[in-house]
């Protein structure tokens, strides 16, 4: 919406500060700027306010608005008068403003830099945390028009609207004067301000997404009048589940006399169902899902589900198709699952809702799944129905034009049916959010990704993310940093999930093998060195090993106080008459689940040969039944009945402390009963079983991993305050806002060698100075200067760094030796003027590394280190962590990259000073995270010597900072 010219003669409408946000209770609302155009918005809006609002408001009666107001609260200048308003469907439901005003409370102009606030809220929309949602946007608002301060007045009696001001986390002072509160808020954002801010979009996005999973009433609409078809599909296998709401049926091809299809209630528009409707799965062609949004919207529908297809994957004009859905569906506070979506599932047994196109409904389970993809949906869920596996929810997101990842992140974190999120993504529209939220998730529940299209270029159609020029090994890093579990295939996130799901966490790398077959425990042995874990020598039960010499081998390693984790290996034992036999595996997995559930809580992963029925009775539950002894004998026999009653399920105990880690509803359970007793009532858990050995011990050393992040997430890293008396970070800002200028390229530009190395010196790293060598004798003098030895290199981009292309010379030590050299770099790469040669003096010898910092526009500010040369630049040894780092990081950072041994003694040579590297990690991650302005740094060659060591080449690059969205108020992303 664009003001007309009177409004803003000398400032354009700020289309900018229009944002979509999502409410406590899970409805979307608009913001945006108040216009001229709004004056009968406004007018209908304060009708419906009442009388006490308005004497809040305007501390007097008001029972109405005269046209001196109207003009006054629809005319800003938006500098010193701003008003902004949040509407849904199209109507004002609140609103807030503005004036800038001087120290004794008059109106002013900049560089006033104090404005007083008011806000108003519709009473049927208060308590949605429409008010704080504004109060976020107005700062933000008024910041970037040089405000510092609100000063607003509120009656005593007003509580809400004092709650508002009191929890948003800014510094703030309170006082009462003349009968009213005087709250005065400094809008300087603080490390409270900004963890309200995202409590709040927690709490709301959670939410949002509890409102499409879990409702109380689904309309299928276009639902067909004939069997198939993809809304009739939806429908039959609503029923199937067992939904526990009310279901419809909409299609405006009913008849009007057609009461129901398939015993649900039919009908033609969701006008007619006369009832409130939660979700509406939309199943009808692109060109008519307008008017079904616009039915849908009309009578208070929560939110959608849009299977239908025709969207920004068929290119441009399905773009903007999808654009307009988003925008049509936000307006009345709706969020949507799609477009080209396969639908949800929900298996909570006070939901049971399957709005999908799944044939079969996966069981209930710990297990939540998103997926952006509908094949790799159904490929997901097919795989998982295989293994036994259980699912709380399902999501497939399509061209996730609206609910991503990153609000299903927001509901699992909190969700107590859902003990490991598995995420299989295509694109991350916000990567600084889901980096952030993936963090959080972790350190309670595992987070497991696949990332497909990884490579530049293959973004899928439909998805609107911001392009990236790290490469996939960095976003991979990033994402272990964050405590993600980032594998490469859909198998391997299964793996990984079951093992997650339903072992607990363990507490080291060494793994305990035992079973009937040396050579599979051989294989699973080299499995474990590969991915660096610490294998005992397996244990071989022999061919002849009966299911409670399982049993008790496994009761054995589990109570082992050396071992961390139990690896079994089984392929069909020889019966007694020498025969191989596959036998029923019921037996045997009966026998390994009583020695799991009895001993103490360490995982266990199960790989086995051709043993029928053995990964189904591990995988299926199990009661609390007591279970006989496992008869010895040559080859299985039959379960017994009370064996047999395996399947039922129990549930847990009432009061029950829940689970603080996976698998510790497991842990909890099992006792101390010893490996030949029959336990009273153990509680037999899912055992994971694979096909291959690599399968499992992958699987576990995620599990390792991740349980070793989430040991040192417990205790987090910090800056070390010292930096902080060495550090000019205003006097750097001064200087970097001088070379940018008042009107800098957004381009940025590179600085001069003098420039960077005085910008990093206001940081304390210094960088060994150098001389020109224009010619042979400026050479000697610049080295008369420095002092032997010196060493001499080139600076053209072509060859800096590059001494395997003879550009630099060393130890040159005396003025024969360094005319020699020059002469022969001139006769060799060519010109001085093509070479600009430079003088420098030696530094102590060392370990030649790379220190880089660089802003992501996807990722955000990385930084990355690497030793210098071919590790770095042709085997992509390097590591990567986001800023701001923290001494911790700084400690990975150096021994994460394969060749760290060179740093730490490898093959005697003596340990480099890691204390002054990880330092100088911790000084470029400040200037970068302090000034966003500086948006490429790289220091090549640093030399880490025993002692110090020495920056012998810098370069820096400023821009004007990118929009940092991931900090400002909270807003749903624009497609």
């Amino acid at each position: 919406m664009q003001p007309t010219p009177e409004q803003s003669p000398h400032h354009a409408y700020p289309d900018h500060w229009e944002a979509d946000v999502v409410l406590r209770d899970g409805g979307t609302a608009r913001i945006r700027p108040i216009t001229t155009d709004d004056a009968e918005r406004l007018v209908s809006f304060y009708e419906q306010v009442s009388d006490e609002s308005k004497y809040y408001r305007f501390f007097a009666p008001y029972p109405r608005l005269s046209a001196k107001d109207v003009h006054r609260f629809t005319h800003h200048d938006y500098v010193d008068r701003v008003g902004l308003a949040v509407t849904v469907g199209g109507e004002f439901i609140a609103t807030v403003r503005y004036d800038r005003i001087d120290a004794t409370g008059r109106p002013a102009s900049a560089p006033a830099d104090e404005a007083e606030v008011a806000f108003l809220v519709q009473d049927a929309h208060q308590g949605r945390g429409v008010a704080s949602a504004l109060l976020e946007h107005i700062a933000a608002v008024a910041r970037e028009r040089g405000i510092r301060r609100f000063a607003a007045e509120v009656l005593p009696a007003n509580n809400k609207m004092i709650k508002v001001f009191r929890d948003a986390g800014y510094t703030q002072q309170r006082s009462f004067e003349d009968g009213s509160v005087h709250l005065t808020l400094d809008l300087e954002p603080t490390a409270e301000s900004l963890g309200v801010q995202r409590a709040r979009e927690q709490r709301a996005e959670a939410r949002s997404v509890q409102r499409l999973i879990a409702p109380g009433s689904v309309a299928v609409i276009g639902t067909g009048r004939n069997p198939g078809g993809v809304g009739r599909t939806v429908l039959r296998n609503l029923l199937a589940a067992g939904f526990t709401g009310r279901t419809y049926a909409v299609n405006s091809a009913f008849a009007a006399d057609q009461a129901t299809i398939d015993g649900v209630p039919a009908h033609r528009s969701i006008g007619e169902i006369g009832e409130p409707v939660d979700l509406a799965v939309v199943a009808v062609p692109a060109g008519r899902v307008p008017e079904a949004v616009t039915d849908c919207g009309e009578h208070g529908v929560q939110g959608l589900v849009v299977l239908s297809a025709g969207y920004a994957e068929w290119g441009a004009e399905g773009r903007e198709r999808q654009r307009e859905l988003v925008r049509q569906a936000r307006s009345y506070g709706m969020r949507i699952i799609g477009p080209n979506a396969f639908g949800i599932i929900n298996n909570s047994d006070a939901v049971r809702l399957n709005a999908s196109l799944a044939p079969e409904s996966p069981a209930p389970g710990r297990i939540g799944l998103f997926t952006q993809s509908g094949a790799i949906g159904i490929a997901l869920l097919s795989g998982l129905y295989r293994r036994g596996a259980g699912l709380s929810t399902f999501i497939s997101a399509g061209n996730r034009a609206d609910i991503s990842g990153n609000d299903f992140l927001q509901y699992w974190y909190e969700d107590p049916d859902t003990d490991v999120a598995l995420l299989y993504l295509e694109s991350l529209g916000n990567p600084r959010k889901f980096t952030r939220l993936a963090r959080r998730t972790a350190a309670v529940k595992p987070v497991v990704v696949v990332k497909g299209a990884r490579h530049s270029g293959s973004t899928p159609p439909g998805h609107a993310v911001p392009v990236s020029r790290i490469p996939d090994a960095t976003v991979s890093a990033l994402m272990r940093q964050a405590g993600v579990i980032r594998v490469d295939t859909v198998t391997e996130m299964v793996d990984a999930g079951l093992l997650l799901a339903d072992q607990p966490l363990p507490a080291g790398p060494r793994i305990a093998i035992l079973g009937n077959s040396e050579s599979l425990g051989l294989l699973t042995y080299d499995a474990c060195l590969a991915e660096g874990l610490r294998p005992r020598p397996p244990r071989d039960l022999t061919t002849a090993a009966t299911p409670q010499d399982f049993r008790d081998a496994l009761a054995e390693a589990l109570a082992d106080s050396n071992c961390d984790a139990v690896v079994v290996t089984a392929i069909p034992w020889v019966g007694e008459n020498g025969e191989a036999e596959s036998g029923d595996g019921e037996v045997l997995a009966a026998a390994l689940r009583t020695a799991a559930a009895t001993g103490p809580a360490k995982p266990v992963a199960v790989v086995h040969v051709e043993i029928g029925g053995l990964a189904e009775a591990l995988a299926a539950a199990t009661s609390t039944a007591a279970v006989p002894p496992v008869a010895r004998a040559s080859a299985p026999a039959a379960p017994d009945a009370s064996t047999a009653q395996a399947d039922r399920a129990v549930p847990p105990t009432a009061g029950a402390a829940p689970p603080t880690a996976p698998g510790d509803h497991l842990a909890q359970q099992r006792s101390d009963t010893g490996p030949g007793d029959t336990p009273a009532v153990p509680t037999l858990g899912r055992i994971p079983a694979y096909p291959a050995a690599e399968r499992a011990v992958r699987a576990l050393a995620e599990a390792v991993k991740y349980a070793q992040w989430r040991r040192q997430a417990a205790v987090p890293g910090k800056v070390p305050e010292f930096l902080d008396d060495t550090i000019d970070e205003a006097g750097a800002a001064a200087r970097i806002d001088a070379l940018l200028g008042p009107d800098p390229d957004p381009r940025g530009r590179s600085l001069g060698h003098d420039e960077a190395c005085e910008l990093l010196g206001r940081y304390g790293i210094t960088v060994r100075p150098t001389l020109p060598a224009p010619a042979p004798d400026a050479a000697v003098a610049a080295a008369a200067r420095l002092g032997y030895p010196v060493a001499l290199k080139t600076t053209a981009p072509h060859l800096r760094h590059r001494a395997d292309l003879g550009g630099v010379r060393l130890d040159l030590a005396n003025e024969a030796a360094l005319r020699r050299a020059y002469g022969e770099l001139t006769d060799l790469l060519g010109k001085p003027t093509e070479l600009q040669p430079v003088v420098q003096s030696m530094a102590p010898r060392g370990v030649d590394t790379v220190v880089r910092a660089t802003i992501d526009p996807a990722a955000g500010a990385v930084l990355s280190f690497g030793l210098a040369g071919a590790p770095s630049e042709l085997l992509g040894d390097t590591a990567h962590r986001l800023v701001p780092a923290t001494d911790r990081d700084a400690a990975e950072l150096i021994r994460s990259i394969r060749a760290a041994p060179v740093l730490f003694g490898w093959r005697g040579s003596a340990p480099v000073d890691s204390a002054a590297l990880e330092e100088l990690l911790l000084r470029v991650s400040r200037l970068v995270d302090d000034h966003p302005e500086v948006v490429s740094v790289a220091l090549e060659p640093v030399v880490v010597a025993t002692q110090g060591l020495t920056v012998l080449g810098a370069s820096v690059r400023l821009a004007p900072p990118p929009a940092r969205t991931d900090l400002g108020p909270r807003r749903l992303s624009n497609y």
